[in-house]
């Protein structure tokens, strides 16, 4: 069964998980899994993993990029993986007004990538140049693209449009909406326990919600791009266009300084005075820091606020869905968001929220409040599967690179 083994490739910004999935029982399941750590710094770190989550290899590493990175974790894998790789998955954040449905990656779609790169800059080129990098490494596997943008092509029109003319929207200046894979993997997890009103908020260094009518996306916070929304890590989220007006006519900005300070000198990093992790600013709040408290009450207000407006547009709310790195695992940001939101029948346990999974509300509130991990990985293996069954891909020459 090793020779169906899928790999899959997930790029944060200083960051890359990689992971070996095998066809099991009509499952993907996890044969071994790493992640580099700290990548562009000075010091990092590389870790493997085997499927039951203990490290089998751990070394402190400088990667300068993610493609070097990549390079190391394949030479690890390549001493521990005794099977061969049918297939390469990678999440691709944007896939442009036209990729709207995952699939193998071929010359036209790279074309089609590097077409649309001002759409997502910090994303889409790391992108190519880690597929770039895995077929050196891999030549003969085929590699396919997984889009964080697929999940929300059902989002009508009038969530989809923007007030601006009609061919800047043929253009394709539209809502296109991101971190689908997560919201996917979620609904898929909750099966038929999914009702038929839910929000769900993926809530990490960079952070959304959507509203889910019946499984299906209808309308999402994050925009034409992922700087767009709710404040995020280091990113602004939505904001007056006056501001942005304001700062090239009078700050002397180039667009790539805005760029910059958008993306990178923005959101929780701005309102904290410099700490973009929310483990680093809930500590500084707990030490009376008002700048750290400043922006955890942002920070849980604009999510309030997008929770009690998707309400409005499902026409009522049955359950709310934390997930991502704060979703999961910030006892006060759920307890924050949460509270404030009786008028809509939220009722949240303290005691449940503490234990940070599953059912976190009471059995009396009208709302059920859940907190769900996100599974982005699992969801690219069987995409990937998918495609390659649909295809016929998986009767290709398999290769060990």
């Amino acid at each position: 069964m090793s020779d169906s083994a899928i790999l899959v490739i997930n790029a944060g910004s200083s960051s890359l998980k990689f992971g070996i999935y095998n066809e099991g029982n009509h499952e993907e399941q996890l044969l071994l899994s790493g992640v580099a750590d700290g990548i562009g710094r000075s010091s990092g770190t590389l870790e493997l993993l085997d499927d039951d989550g203990r490290t089998l290899r751990s070394e402190k590493c400088s990667f300068a990029t993610q493609q070097d990175a990549l390079s190391k974790a394949a030479h690890w894998i390549a001493g521990t993986f005794q099977g061969r790789l049918r297939a390469i998955g990678h999440r691709v954040v944007h896939g442009g007004p036209h990729l709207i449905a995952h699939q193998r990656i071929t010359g036209g779609v790279l074309q089609e990538l590097r077409k649309y790169t001002h759409f997502a800059p910090l994303h889409i080129p790391l992108a190519l140049q880690l597929i770039e990098r895995a077929e050196r490494i891999y030549p003969q596997v085929p590699q396919f693209a997984c889009f964080d943008t697929a999940f929300h092509h059902t989002i009508p029109e009038v969530a989809a449009r923007f007030p601006l003319p009609r061919e800047l929207y043929d253009e394709g200046i539209r809502r296109y909406g991101f971190h689908g894979l997560s919201y996917e993997s979620i609904i898929q997890q909750m099966g038929s326990d999914l009702p038929h009103r839910t929000v769900i908020a993926h809530l990490g260094n960079g952070a959304s919600l959507a509203a889910i009518c019946e499984g299906r996306s209808i309308d999402t916070t994050m925009g034409l791009t992922p700087t767009g929304g709710i404040p995020m890590g280091s990113r602004s989220g939505d904001l007056d266009p006056g501001v942005l007006l304001y700062l090239l006519r009078t700050k002397c900005v180039d667009t790539d300084s805005l760029e910059a300070l958008l993306n990178h000198n923005a959101g929780l990093r701005a309102l904290s005075g410099g700490m973009s992790d929310m483990r680093d600013i809930e500590a500084a709040a707990a030490k009376g820091t008002q700048e750290a408290q400043l922006a955890i009450e942002l920070f849980c207000t604009s999510i309030r606020k997008t929770i009690a407006a998707y309400a409005a547009i499902l026409g009522g709310l049955d359950m709310l869905v934390f997930s991502g790195g704060i979703g999961e695992h910030s006892v006060r940001v759920r307890s924050d968001v949460c509270r404030g939101l009786a008028f809509l029948g939220f009722d949240l346990d303290d005691l449940r929220n503490e234990s940070h999974y599953g059912t976190i509300s009471t059995d009396t509130s009208k709302v059920q409040v859940c907190v769900v991990a996100s599974e982005e990985d699992l969801m690219i293996a069987r995409h990937c599967r998918a495609i390659m069954r649909e295809t016929g891909i998986s009767q290709l020459p398999h290769s060990s690179g």
